[in-house]
């Protein structure tokens, strides 16, 4: 965890006011060396203080400022002696707070929108400049507080941007941490390193160092047991802990038979025989198949394997009688959208792509040593750590694996069949440089026959579909414009290769109104 008491540990605060890119605002800034944490906006003034900020960023929000009961900032952020960065609705607040106004505009601004500015900043340089934004706002400030001056205008807004260089408060109206915005990552630079003079200190190498000094200090000399699916979060997990703690850690694979072809091998060659780490492989796939047997429902099979899983991890923990530990690989948005239930400001997260939780009644105390950190930052010290780029940066996968990927009942011969299909798929995606463009990828199996012909022959296989999408955060995404002739490859190589299919498909469905699953 990371020690709020320590003076060399630079900070950021963010005040989440509910927008959908302020996960995007904690990421950017820690990608420029920077820590910083996302609370809710109506955190206790203790908590803030506690935190030892060297700087508070606003973030945006749905809410406007002049509605009964609209959410605000604390009082003391504005007290403090920091600057303070306001976006969007977060300017807005901050201006409704200082005693500026704030109303709902005429012309509404969604999209690129170019500011002129107008005056020499501290945040944006000298005047005259014209920057590259991303607008999404219905409201607008019409007045100011004492002390703020205009540094940025578009057509249609005349407060774009706005500060108290005195006080060091800053307000934009547009979202610098978005990608659209170009200048937009130069800004937020300038406000923690020149503004709130923090040190790029947040580096792989130093987040190791920590949370192995952080683990060792939890755990002591007990024993910690850890489920590993070969997953990047379970994965980055194990190699940490491997590296704290050594022969003190045990890992539990369980094998369900529904992973990725030579999946369950290759997690066993990286921990075993590369890294030296204690693993326990559990092949339980003759035990998850008869669950299934006759299970179509997708939700069904969901709850079997999750249920299932959690039943051989229980088995097979117990038989470590030393174990005081469970470690999880939790990660930071986890965190954040948890907290923000508890605050009843986010709806809840599903999690039917995810295995069950595991039994309270296990007596283990939890650890979750990347718990603060955000999914590219735990690949980036997966690379640290030793693991292969391949396991690192894999696409996602689905908790009941291939479960939910074959429509209807589950059954070894199509479970087979798929991981074929889904290998050569990610191969060709490989072979032409279209892996790492592609947010996920994947076949589907599906349990109907279609006429094709075999030499001179007429014959009933099955079918394949092909998903490929591209997204930011997983909440919507894209099809992915593959080409014609690698599809056709694919296509080609799967009923050349795969025996028992006729007939590949390509998915071009958007999310949404599809998942990015088919169950």
């Amino acid at each position: 965890m990371t020690d709020y008491t320590n003076p060399q540990q630079h900070r950021i605060l963010i005040l989440d006011f509910g927008a959908q890119y302020t996960q995007l605002i904690g990421r950017c800034i820690r990608e420029l060396g920077v820590y910083c944490e996302i609370f809710p906006w109506d955190v206790d003034e203790a908590r803030i203080n506690e935190f030892n900020a060297k700087g508070i960023i606003l973030s945006g929000g749905p809410a406007s400022t002049y509605e009964d009961e609209t959410p605000t900032a604390p009082d003391s952020v504005f007290s403090m002696g920091l600057p303070v960065l306001g976006i969007c609705y977060g300017m807005q607040t901050m201006v409704s707070q200082l005693g500026g106004g704030v109303v709902n505009a005429d012309h509404r601004e969604f999209g690129s929108a170019e500011v002129d500015t107008t005056l020499d900043s501290s945040l944006t340089g000298p005047k005259g400049r014209t920057l590259s934004v991303w607008m999404s706002h219905g409201d607008r400030v019409n007045h100011l507080p004492p002390g703020f001056e205009v540094q940025g205008t578009t057509q249609n807004c005349p407060y774009a941007i706005i500060a108290n260089e005195e006080k060091q408060f800053y307000g934009v109206q547009f979202h610098p941490e978005v990608t659209h915005t170009e200048q937009g990552k130069e800004m937020l630079s300038v406000f923690v390193h020149d503004i709130c003079d923090c040190g790029s200190d947040w580096v792989p190498s130093n987040i190791i160092e920590e949370q192995i000094g952080s683990v060792r200090e939890q755990v002591g000399n007990d024993h910690v047991i850890l489920g590993l699916s070969g997953g990047v979060d379970s994965s980055v997990v194990a190699a940490l802990l491997h590296r704290a703690l050594g022969v003190q850690l045990t890992c539990i694979f369980v094998d369900t038979g529904l992973l990725r072809l030579n999946e369950g091998d290759q997690v066993m060659d990286t921990f075993v025989k590369n890294l030296g780490v204690t693993v326990i492989r559990v092949n339980a796939e003759e035990e998850f198949l008869e669950q299934l047997k006759g299970v179509t429902d997708p939700e069904a099979k969901r709850k079997v394997i999750g249920n299932l899983f959690v039943t051989i991890f229980e088995r097979e923990s117990r038989k470590i009688h030393n174990a005081k530990w469970l470690a999880q690989g939790t990660i930071y948005p986890d965190v954040i959208e948890s907290a923000g239930n508890k605050h009843g400001k986010a709806k809840v997260i599903k999690s039917h792509h995810n295995v069950g939780g595991l039994p309270d009644d296990m007596d283990l105390a939890l650890l979750e040593p990347i718990r603060e950190l955000f999914k590219d930052e735990v690949r980036r010290i997966g690379i640290e750590l030793g693991l292969p780029e391949t396991m690192v940066f894999r696409h996602p996968f689905p908790g009941p694996g291939l479960g939910v990927r074959i429509l209807g009942e589950v059954k070894k011969e199509y479970a087979d069949v798929l991981r074929l299909a889904d290998s050569i798929f990610l191969e060709e995606l490989h072979n032409n440089n279209l892996y790492h463009e592609t947010s996920q990828a994947f076949a589907v199996f599906l349990p109907v026959k279609s006429v094709g012909v075999v030499g001179d022959n007429r014959a009933y296989g099955y079918v394949i579909a092909l998903r490929a999408v591209e997204t930011v955060d997983f909440m919507t995404a894209n099809w992915k414009r593959i080409p014609y002739d690698v599809l056709e490859t694919v296509s080609n190589r799967i009923i050349n290769e795969v025996r028992g299919i006729s007939r590949v498909t390509y998915d071009i469905s958007g999310k949404p109104p599809a998942t990015i699953e088919w169950e």
